[in-house]
Protein backbone atom coordinates (compact mmCIF):
# COMPACT_ATOMS: atom_id res chain seq x y z
CA UNK A 1 0.00 0.00 0.00
CA UNK A 2 1.03 3.78 -0.52
CA UNK A 3 3.01 5.39 2.12
CA UNK A 4 1.55 8.92 3.04
CA UNK A 5 3.89 11.57 4.71
CA UNK A 6 2.84 14.66 5.40
CA UNK A 7 5.72 17.74 5.91
CA UNK A 8 5.49 19.99 8.95
CA UNK A 9 6.30 23.97 8.51
CA UNK A 10 9.88 23.95 10.29
CA UNK A 11 11.32 26.44 11.67
CA UNK A 12 12.86 28.59 9.73
CA UNK A 13 15.49 29.73 12.12
CA UNK A 14 15.24 31.83 15.74
CA UNK A 15 12.12 30.52 16.98
CA UNK A 16 10.47 32.15 14.62
CA UNK A 17 6.49 31.15 14.74
CA UNK A 18 4.64 31.43 11.61
CA UNK A 19 5.41 32.01 7.67
CA UNK A 20 3.71 32.42 4.68
CA UNK A 21 3.73 30.23 1.76
CA UNK A 22 5.28 32.47 -1.52
CA UNK A 23 5.49 29.78 -4.42
CA UNK A 24 5.41 25.78 -4.48
CA UNK A 25 7.58 24.26 -6.83
CA UNK A 26 5.86 21.01 -7.46
CA UNK A 27 2.22 20.38 -7.93
CA UNK A 28 0.38 17.40 -7.34
CA UNK A 29 1.41 13.99 -9.22
CA UNK A 30 5.06 15.35 -9.29
CA UNK A 31 8.13 13.36 -8.37
CA UNK A 32 10.15 14.77 -5.95
CA UNK A 33 13.47 13.53 -4.50
CA UNK A 34 15.40 14.11 -0.68
CA UNK A 35 16.34 17.69 -0.30
CA UNK A 36 15.01 19.06 -3.48
CA UNK A 37 13.54 22.37 -3.45
CA UNK A 38 9.49 22.09 -3.33
CA UNK A 39 8.34 25.46 -1.78
CA UNK A 40 9.45 29.43 -1.26
CA UNK A 41 8.24 30.70 2.20
CA UNK A 42 8.85 34.03 3.38
CA UNK A 43 9.48 34.71 7.27
CA UNK A 44 9.61 37.48 9.89
CA UNK A 45 12.91 38.22 8.06
CA UNK A 46 14.22 36.84 5.06
CA UNK A 47 12.57 34.30 1.70
CA UNK A 48 13.80 31.01 2.38
CA UNK A 49 13.78 27.43 0.18
CA UNK A 50 12.47 24.01 1.88
CA UNK A 51 13.31 21.21 0.22
CA UNK A 52 12.22 17.86 0.69
CA UNK A 53 12.56 15.64 3.37
CA UNK A 54 11.93 12.30 1.36
CA UNK A 55 11.70 10.72 -2.57
CA UNK A 56 8.51 9.67 -3.45
CA UNK A 57 5.36 11.49 -5.64
CA UNK A 58 3.50 14.57 -4.65
CA UNK A 59 -0.52 13.25 -3.48
CA UNK A 60 -1.50 17.09 -1.86
CA UNK A 61 -0.71 20.43 -1.03
CA UNK A 62 -2.37 21.36 1.66
CA UNK A 63 -1.59 25.38 1.65
CA UNK A 64 -2.43 27.61 -0.87
CA UNK A 65 0.04 30.35 -1.91
CA UNK A 66 -0.33 33.43 0.15
CA UNK A 67 -1.63 32.11 3.35
CA UNK A 68 0.45 32.45 6.57
CA UNK A 69 0.36 29.27 8.25
CA UNK A 70 2.48 28.24 12.27
CA UNK A 71 5.31 26.50 12.68
CA UNK A 72 4.48 22.59 12.88
CA UNK A 73 1.52 23.05 10.22
CA UNK A 74 1.15 20.18 7.89
CA UNK A 75 2.08 21.90 4.24
CA UNK A 76 2.24 19.04 1.40
CA UNK A 77 1.61 14.99 1.85
CA UNK A 78 3.97 13.09 -0.44
CA UNK A 79 3.79 9.37 -1.13
CA UNK A 80 6.71 7.88 -0.13
CA UNK A 81 6.02 4.59 -1.90
CA UNK A 82 4.18 5.29 -4.67
CA UNK A 83 4.14 2.00 -6.80
CA UNK A 84 3.66 -0.22 -3.32
CA UNK A 85 1.06 -2.59 -4.03
CA UNK A 86 -1.16 0.15 -5.92
CA UNK A 87 -3.46 -1.29 -8.66
CA UNK A 88 -3.51 -0.25 -12.23
CA UNK A 89 -5.22 3.32 -12.61
CA UNK A 90 -5.51 3.70 -8.33
CA UNK A 91 -3.71 7.56 -8.30
CA UNK A 92 -0.87 7.96 -5.72
CA UNK A 93 -2.47 11.28 -4.34
CA UNK A 94 -6.19 9.61 -3.33
CA UNK A 95 -6.98 9.85 -0.44
CA UNK A 96 -7.77 6.74 2.26
CA UNK A 97 -11.55 8.31 2.02
CA UNK A 98 -12.06 8.32 -1.54
CA UNK A 99 -10.14 5.41 -2.24
CA UNK A 100 -12.95 4.01 0.59
CA UNK A 101 -15.66 5.39 -1.31
CA UNK A 102 -14.67 3.48 -4.55
CA UNK A 103 -17.19 0.87 -6.02
CA UNK A 104 -15.56 -2.68 -4.97
CA UNK A 105 -15.70 -3.39 -9.04
CA UNK A 106 -15.50 -1.34 -11.83
CA UNK A 107 -16.10 -2.26 -15.74
CA UNK A 108 -13.40 -3.13 -17.74
CA UNK A 109 -11.36 -0.68 -19.07
CA UNK A 110 -12.85 2.44 -16.06
CA UNK A 111 -10.38 4.17 -13.83
CA UNK A 112 -11.62 4.66 -10.55
CA UNK A 113 -13.40 8.56 -10.02
CA UNK A 114 -10.66 10.99 -9.31
CA UNK A 115 -7.65 9.60 -10.52
CA UNK A 116 -4.53 11.62 -11.06
CA UNK A 117 -4.00 13.24 -14.40
CA UNK A 118 -0.47 13.07 -14.09
CA UNK A 119 2.20 10.46 -12.24
CA UNK A 120 5.81 11.11 -13.25
CA UNK A 121 7.94 8.02 -13.06
CA UNK A 122 4.79 5.77 -13.67
CA UNK A 123 4.99 2.82 -12.79
CA UNK A 124 4.27 -0.21 -14.27
CA UNK A 125 0.85 -0.98 -13.74
CA UNK A 126 0.38 2.80 -15.21
CA UNK A 127 1.89 1.18 -18.57
CA UNK A 128 -0.92 -1.47 -18.81
CA UNK A 129 -3.55 -1.33 -21.55
CA UNK A 130 -6.66 0.43 -20.29
CA UNK A 131 -7.91 3.77 -18.32
CA UNK A 132 -10.55 5.76 -19.07
CA UNK A 133 -10.99 8.74 -20.61
CA UNK A 134 -10.90 11.09 -17.99
CA UNK A 135 -7.49 9.94 -17.45
CA UNK A 136 -6.39 10.17 -21.10
CA UNK A 137 -7.94 13.98 -20.95
CA UNK A 138 -6.33 14.41 -18.14
CA UNK A 139 -3.33 13.35 -19.12
CA UNK A 140 -3.49 15.63 -22.49
CA UNK A 141 -3.57 18.48 -20.04
CA UNK A 142 -1.18 18.00 -18.10
CA UNK A 143 1.06 17.21 -21.49
CA UNK A 144 -0.03 21.19 -22.46
CA UNK A 145 -3.63 21.88 -22.87
CA UNK A 146 -5.30 24.27 -21.50
CA UNK A 147 -6.71 23.76 -18.76
CA UNK A 148 -5.62 21.95 -15.56
CA UNK A 149 -2.75 23.14 -13.37
CA UNK A 150 -0.02 23.89 -15.52
CA UNK A 151 2.76 23.97 -13.08
CA UNK A 152 5.77 22.94 -14.46
CA UNK A 153 9.38 23.40 -13.43
CA UNK A 154 10.89 26.96 -14.61
CA UNK A 155 13.02 26.00 -17.88
CA UNK A 156 12.08 22.53 -18.92
CA UNK A 157 8.58 23.57 -20.23
CA UNK A 158 5.87 21.03 -20.25
CA UNK A 159 7.10 17.49 -20.93
CA UNK A 160 5.84 15.49 -23.57
CA UNK A 161 3.77 12.35 -22.92
CA UNK A 162 4.36 11.16 -26.50
CA UNK A 163 7.92 10.65 -25.20
CA UNK A 164 7.17 8.27 -22.42
CA UNK A 165 4.75 6.29 -23.95
CA UNK A 166 3.17 5.95 -27.29
CA UNK A 167 -0.71 7.66 -27.93
CA UNK A 168 -3.59 5.30 -27.69
CA UNK A 169 -7.10 6.06 -28.24
CA UNK A 170 -9.61 4.59 -25.74
CA UNK A 171 -13.44 3.34 -26.59
CA UNK A 172 -15.50 4.44 -24.09
CA UNK A 173 -17.83 2.02 -21.67
CA UNK A 174 -20.66 1.12 -23.59
CA UNK A 175 -24.08 1.06 -21.56
CA UNK A 176 -25.47 -2.98 -20.99
CA UNK A 177 -28.58 -1.62 -22.90
CA UNK A 178 -26.42 -0.21 -25.79
CA UNK A 179 -27.82 -2.24 -28.99
CA UNK A 180 -24.61 -1.48 -30.85
CA UNK A 181 -21.05 -1.01 -30.23
CA UNK A 182 -19.84 2.52 -30.42
CA UNK A 183 -17.12 3.73 -32.49
CA UNK A 184 -13.82 4.57 -30.90
CA UNK A 185 -13.01 8.61 -30.83
CA UNK A 186 -10.62 9.79 -33.01
CA UNK A 187 -6.95 9.83 -31.52
CA UNK A 188 -6.28 12.83 -29.48
CA UNK A 189 -4.34 15.80 -31.30
CA UNK A 190 -0.98 16.23 -30.81
CA UNK A 191 -0.01 18.28 -28.15
CA UNK A 192 0.13 22.50 -27.76
CA UNK A 193 3.62 24.10 -27.36
CA UNK A 194 4.25 24.72 -23.99
CA UNK A 195 2.98 28.04 -22.18
CA UNK A 196 4.99 30.82 -22.25
CA UNK A 197 3.49 31.20 -18.52
CA UNK A 198 1.38 29.44 -16.57
CA UNK A 199 -0.66 29.35 -13.16
CA UNK A 200 -1.29 28.43 -9.86
CA UNK A 201 -4.84 28.92 -9.75
CA UNK A 202 -4.87 32.17 -8.59
CA UNK A 203 -4.99 34.31 -11.15
CA UNK A 204 -0.78 34.94 -10.48
CA UNK A 205 1.08 34.96 -13.70
CA UNK A 206 4.17 32.41 -13.35
CA UNK A 207 7.01 33.26 -16.22
CA UNK A 208 9.21 30.37 -17.50
CA UNK A 209 12.72 30.75 -17.51
CA UNK A 210 16.40 29.02 -17.40
CA UNK A 211 17.89 28.18 -14.28
CA UNK A 212 20.63 30.60 -14.79
CA UNK A 213 17.83 33.48 -15.52
CA UNK A 214 16.50 32.17 -12.53
CA UNK A 215 19.91 32.63 -10.61
CA UNK A 216 20.15 36.03 -12.38
CA UNK A 217 16.95 37.52 -11.27
CA UNK A 218 17.40 36.16 -7.47
CA UNK A 219 21.02 37.75 -7.26
CA UNK A 220 19.37 41.23 -8.78
CA UNK A 221 16.47 40.80 -6.03
CA UNK A 222 13.98 41.04 -9.52
CA UNK A 223 10.51 39.02 -9.56
CA UNK A 224 10.80 36.98 -12.45
CA UNK A 225 7.11 36.39 -12.34
CA UNK A 226 6.32 40.46 -13.16
CA UNK A 227 9.28 40.70 -16.08
CA UNK A 228 7.92 40.29 -19.72
CA UNK A 229 9.60 37.68 -21.21
CA UNK A 230 10.94 38.92 -25.10
CA UNK A 231 12.17 35.17 -25.87
CA UNK A 232 11.24 32.67 -28.45
CA UNK A 233 7.18 31.48 -26.95
CA UNK A 234 7.46 34.20 -24.17
CA UNK A 235 10.60 32.98 -22.10
CA UNK A 236 12.25 35.55 -19.77
CA UNK A 237 15.58 36.22 -21.25
CA UNK A 238 18.97 37.48 -19.28
CA UNK A 239 17.97 40.37 -20.80
CA UNK A 240 14.50 40.99 -20.19
CA UNK A 241 15.99 40.49 -15.77
CA UNK A 242 18.57 42.81 -16.56
CA UNK A 243 16.43 45.51 -18.16
CA UNK A 244 13.93 44.98 -15.26
CA UNK A 245 16.68 45.52 -12.69
CA UNK A 246 18.22 48.44 -14.27
CA UNK A 247 14.54 50.22 -14.11
CA UNK A 248 14.25 49.29 -10.59
CA UNK A 249 17.43 50.63 -9.91
CA UNK A 250 16.57 54.36 -11.41
CA UNK A 251 12.69 54.28 -9.70
CA UNK A 252 12.75 56.27 -6.35
CA UNK A 253 11.52 54.48 -3.18
CA UNK A 254 8.03 56.39 -3.10
CA UNK A 255 5.98 53.86 -4.78
CA UNK A 256 2.03 54.24 -5.52
CA UNK A 257 -0.83 52.07 -6.02
CA UNK A 258 -0.24 50.35 -9.41
CA UNK A 259 3.56 49.93 -9.23
CA UNK A 260 4.73 46.41 -9.26
CA UNK A 261 6.63 46.61 -5.36
CA UNK A 262 6.10 43.74 -3.37
CA UNK A 263 4.61 45.86 -0.43
CA UNK A 264 2.01 46.56 -2.43
CA UNK A 265 1.19 43.20 -4.17
CA UNK A 266 -0.65 41.59 -1.39
CA UNK A 267 -2.90 44.98 -0.84
CA UNK A 268 -6.76 45.65 -2.00
CA UNK A 269 -7.82 48.47 -3.01
CA UNK A 270 -10.86 50.28 -1.25
CA UNK A 271 -13.94 50.09 -3.24
CA UNK A 272 -14.21 54.04 -3.54
CA UNK A 273 -10.19 53.49 -4.94
CA UNK A 274 -9.15 55.94 -2.78
CA UNK A 275 -6.94 54.01 -0.16
CA UNK A 276 -4.60 50.23 -0.64
CA UNK A 277 -4.88 48.75 2.19
CA UNK A 278 -1.64 45.87 2.85
CA UNK A 279 -1.50 43.64 5.68
CA UNK A 280 0.85 44.04 8.11
CA UNK A 281 3.57 40.96 8.02
CA UNK A 282 6.80 39.43 7.12
CA UNK A 283 9.52 41.61 7.46
CA UNK A 284 7.59 44.91 7.59
CA UNK A 285 5.85 43.26 11.04
CA UNK A 286 9.06 41.98 12.16
CA UNK A 287 10.52 45.69 11.64
CA UNK A 288 7.46 47.59 13.46
CA UNK A 289 7.71 45.16 16.80
CA UNK A 290 11.44 45.95 16.84
CA UNK A 291 11.77 49.70 16.64
CA UNK A 292 8.33 49.93 19.47
CA UNK A 293 10.44 47.79 21.49
CA UNK A 294 13.39 49.57 21.23
CA UNK A 295 12.14 53.11 21.30
CA UNK A 296 10.41 52.42 24.55
CA UNK A 297 12.86 50.02 25.68
CA UNK A 298 16.04 52.07 25.86
CA UNK A 299 16.68 55.82 26.46
CA UNK A 300 17.76 57.13 23.08
CA UNK A 301 20.42 59.94 23.28
CA UNK A 302 21.54 61.28 19.91
CA UNK A 303 24.76 63.33 19.29
CA UNK A 304 25.93 65.24 16.01
CA UNK A 305 28.95 65.97 13.95
CA UNK A 306 29.48 67.74 10.78
CA UNK A 307 33.24 66.89 9.35
CA UNK A 308 34.96 67.79 6.38
CA UNK A 309 35.48 64.26 4.15
CA UNK A 310 37.58 65.59 1.40
CA UNK A 311 40.86 63.21 2.16
CA UNK A 312 37.92 60.44 2.34
CA UNK A 313 36.78 60.81 -1.00
CA UNK A 314 40.28 61.13 -2.26
CA UNK A 315 41.10 58.02 -0.90
CA UNK A 316 37.74 56.26 -2.32
CA UNK A 317 38.78 57.76 -5.93
CA UNK A 318 42.52 55.82 -5.13
CA UNK A 319 41.06 52.53 -3.79
CA UNK A 320 38.63 52.58 -7.01
CA UNK A 321 41.74 52.46 -9.34
CA UNK A 322 43.67 49.89 -7.26
CA UNK A 323 44.23 46.80 -9.01
CA UNK A 324 43.76 45.12 -5.89
CA UNK A 325 40.09 46.41 -5.48
CA UNK A 326 39.04 46.07 -8.87
CA UNK A 327 36.59 43.67 -7.67
CA UNK A 328 34.61 45.01 -4.72
CA UNK A 329 32.62 48.10 -5.02
CA UNK A 330 34.75 50.90 -2.98
CA UNK A 331 31.83 53.90 -1.42
CA UNK A 332 32.55 56.07 0.86
CA UNK A 333 30.49 54.00 3.14
CA UNK A 334 33.55 51.33 3.85
CA UNK A 335 35.62 53.93 5.32
CA UNK A 336 33.20 54.98 7.68
CA UNK A 337 32.52 51.10 8.44
CA UNK A 338 36.18 50.87 9.37
CA UNK A 339 36.32 53.75 10.98
CA UNK A 340 33.56 52.37 12.67
CA UNK A 341 35.31 49.72 14.06
CA UNK A 342 38.36 51.55 14.79
CA UNK A 343 36.54 53.55 17.32
CA UNK A 344 35.32 50.29 18.68
CA UNK A 345 38.21 49.01 19.01
CA UNK A 346 39.36 52.32 21.31
CA UNK A 347 36.08 52.67 23.64
CA UNK A 348 34.99 48.46 24.10
CA UNK A 349 32.72 50.21 26.49
CA UNK A 350 30.48 50.81 23.28
CA UNK A 351 29.97 46.88 22.24
CA UNK A 352 27.83 46.39 24.82
CA UNK A 353 24.14 45.03 24.99
CA UNK A 354 21.63 45.29 28.41
CA UNK A 355 20.80 42.04 29.62
CA UNK A 356 17.00 43.29 31.31
CA UNK A 357 15.98 39.92 33.05
CA UNK A 358 19.75 38.82 34.42
CA UNK A 359 20.24 42.96 34.81
CA UNK A 360 23.76 42.57 33.60
CA UNK A 361 25.59 44.74 30.73
CA UNK A 362 27.14 42.23 28.30
CA UNK A 363 30.57 43.47 26.85
CA UNK A 364 31.14 41.64 23.60
CA UNK A 365 34.45 40.96 22.68
CA UNK A 366 34.25 40.75 18.85
CA UNK A 367 32.03 42.99 16.56
CA UNK A 368 29.35 41.78 14.04
CA UNK A 369 28.68 44.95 12.02
CA UNK A 370 25.14 45.61 11.12
CA UNK A 371 24.34 47.59 7.71
CA UNK A 372 20.74 48.58 7.70
CA UNK A 373 19.35 47.81 4.14
CA UNK A 374 15.94 48.86 2.40
CA UNK A 375 14.84 46.33 0.26
CA UNK A 376 11.27 46.36 -1.44
CA UNK A 377 10.31 43.82 1.23
CA UNK A 378 10.99 46.29 3.95
CA UNK A 379 14.33 47.12 5.99
CA UNK A 380 16.63 44.13 7.20
CA UNK A 381 19.64 44.57 9.29
CA UNK A 382 22.42 41.81 8.45
CA UNK A 383 25.25 41.77 10.17
CA UNK A 384 29.12 41.30 8.90
CA UNK A 385 30.15 38.54 11.34
CA UNK A 386 33.52 39.12 12.91
CA UNK A 387 34.00 42.38 11.21
CA UNK A 388 36.81 43.63 13.72
CA UNK A 389 39.07 40.77 12.27
CA UNK A 390 38.82 42.22 8.61
CA UNK A 391 41.37 44.23 6.65
CA UNK A 392 39.70 47.19 4.37
CA UNK A 393 39.51 44.92 1.26
CA UNK A 394 38.08 42.00 3.01
CA UNK A 395 35.81 44.36 4.90
CA UNK A 396 34.56 45.16 1.55
CA UNK A 397 33.95 42.00 -0.04
CA UNK A 398 31.56 41.20 3.20
CA UNK A 399 29.49 44.42 2.65
CA UNK A 400 29.51 43.60 -0.99
CA UNK A 401 28.15 39.99 -0.07
CA UNK A 402 26.23 41.17 2.21
CA UNK A 403 24.19 43.99 0.01
CA UNK A 404 23.65 41.73 -2.75
CA UNK A 405 21.81 39.03 -0.55
CA UNK A 406 19.99 41.80 1.06
CA UNK A 407 18.42 43.34 -2.51
CA UNK A 408 17.78 39.25 -3.61
CA UNK A 409 15.41 38.81 -0.06
CA UNK A 410 17.92 36.16 0.72
CA UNK A 411 19.52 37.55 3.97
CA UNK A 412 18.83 34.31 6.44
CA UNK A 413 18.26 34.65 10.33
CA UNK A 414 21.66 33.58 10.85
CA UNK A 415 23.11 36.80 8.92
CA UNK A 416 20.72 39.27 11.10
CA UNK A 417 21.56 37.57 14.66
CA UNK A 418 23.94 38.91 16.79
CA UNK A 419 24.71 41.93 15.37
CA UNK A 420 26.85 44.21 18.25
CA UNK A 421 26.80 47.83 16.72
CA UNK A 422 25.30 49.43 13.39
CA UNK A 423 25.42 51.74 10.15
CA UNK A 424 22.28 53.26 8.70
CA UNK A 425 23.63 55.38 5.00
CA UNK A 426 20.71 57.33 5.01
CA UNK A 427 22.92 59.89 2.85
CA UNK A 428 22.64 57.59 -0.25
CA UNK A 429 19.04 58.75 0.01
CA UNK A 430 20.10 62.39 0.09
CA UNK A 431 19.70 63.10 3.28
CA UNK A 432 21.95 64.79 5.66
CA UNK A 433 21.60 62.91 8.50
CA UNK A 434 18.88 61.58 11.36
CA UNK A 435 18.20 60.17 14.68
CA UNK A 436 18.24 56.23 13.89
CA UNK A 437 16.48 54.23 16.04
CA UNK A 438 18.60 51.21 17.84
CA UNK A 439 18.96 47.72 16.56
CA UNK A 440 17.73 45.54 19.93
CA UNK A 441 20.06 44.20 21.42
CA UNK A 442 22.41 46.46 20.61
CA UNK A 443 24.02 50.07 22.29
CA UNK A 444 24.78 52.25 19.30
CA UNK A 445 24.10 53.29 16.05
CA UNK A 446 25.41 55.53 13.26
CA UNK A 447 23.84 57.41 10.51
CA UNK A 448 25.97 58.73 7.81
CA UNK A 449 24.48 61.09 5.90
CA UNK A 450 24.52 63.16 2.48
CA UNK A 451 28.27 64.11 1.58
CA UNK A 452 27.95 67.36 -0.46
CA UNK A 453 30.23 70.31 -1.98
CA UNK A 454 29.96 72.80 0.63
CA UNK A 455 32.15 76.03 1.45
CA UNK A 456 34.34 75.31 4.17
CA UNK A 457 36.94 76.86 5.88
CA UNK A 458 40.16 74.87 5.13
CA UNK A 459 43.53 76.88 6.02
CA UNK A 460 41.74 80.01 7.28
CA UNK A 461 40.27 80.31 3.89
CA UNK A 462 37.04 78.95 2.15
CA UNK A 463 37.01 76.78 0.27
CA UNK A 464 34.63 74.18 -1.52
CA UNK A 465 34.96 70.61 0.71
CA UNK A 466 33.15 67.26 0.54
CA UNK A 467 31.22 67.76 3.86
CA UNK A 468 28.97 65.03 6.18
CA UNK A 469 27.21 64.86 9.10
CA UNK A 470 27.27 62.08 11.35
CA UNK A 471 24.71 60.92 13.66
CA UNK A 472 25.33 58.87 17.15
CA UNK A 473 22.23 57.56 18.60
CA UNK A 474 23.15 55.17 22.51
CA UNK A 475 21.42 53.54 24.83
CA UNK A 476 21.72 56.37 27.39
CA UNK A 477 21.86 53.28 30.24
CA UNK A 478 24.75 51.56 28.82
CA UNK A 479 26.63 54.88 27.43
CA UNK A 480 26.80 58.12 28.96
CA UNK A 481 27.20 61.32 26.69
CA UNK A 482 31.07 61.26 27.24
CA UNK A 483 31.41 58.00 25.49
CA UNK A 484 29.22 58.14 23.48
CA UNK A 485 30.65 61.65 22.14
CA UNK A 486 34.51 60.21 22.21
CA UNK A 487 33.29 57.70 19.87
CA UNK A 488 31.62 60.16 17.44
CA UNK A 489 34.77 61.67 17.41
CA UNK A 490 36.95 59.33 16.75
CA UNK A 491 35.18 58.48 13.86
CA UNK A 492 34.95 62.06 12.70
CA UNK A 493 38.78 62.51 12.92
CA UNK A 494 39.38 58.82 10.86
CA UNK A 495 36.96 60.27 7.90
CA UNK A 496 38.39 63.52 7.70
CA UNK A 497 41.92 62.20 7.38
CA UNK A 498 42.22 58.25 6.86
CA UNK A 499 45.77 58.35 8.12
CA UNK A 500 44.63 58.67 11.87
CA UNK A 501 43.84 55.01 11.36
CA UNK A 502 46.95 54.16 10.88
CA UNK A 503 47.88 56.09 14.40
CA UNK A 504 45.16 54.17 16.10
CA UNK A 505 45.59 50.41 14.84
Amino acid sequence: MPTYQQFPLPDAGEGLTEAEIVTWHVAVGDAVEVNQTIVEIETAKSLVDLPSPWTGVVSRILVEPGTTVEVGTPIIEVDVDPSGGVPAGSPAGTSDEARAAEPATAPAGAAPHGAQAHRPHASRASEEPGGSDEVEAARDERAGGDEGSGAVLVGYGVADAGSRRRARATAPVAPASAAAPVAAPAPAPAAAPAPASTGDGDGRRHALAKPPVRKLARDLGVDLDSVHGTGPGGIVTREDVLERAARAEARTLATYPGDDQPWSASGAVTPDGRQTRVPVRSVRKRTAEAMVTSAFTAPHVTVFHTVDVTRTMKLVERLRADREFADVRVTPLLIAAKALLIAVDRHPEINASWDEAAQEIVYKHYVNLGIAAATPRGLVVPNVKDAHRLDLLGLARALGELTSTARAGRTTPADMSDGTITITNVGVFGIDTGTPILNPGEAAILAFGAIRQQPWVHKGKVKPRHVTQLALSFDHRLVDGELGSRVLADVAAVLADPAQALVWS
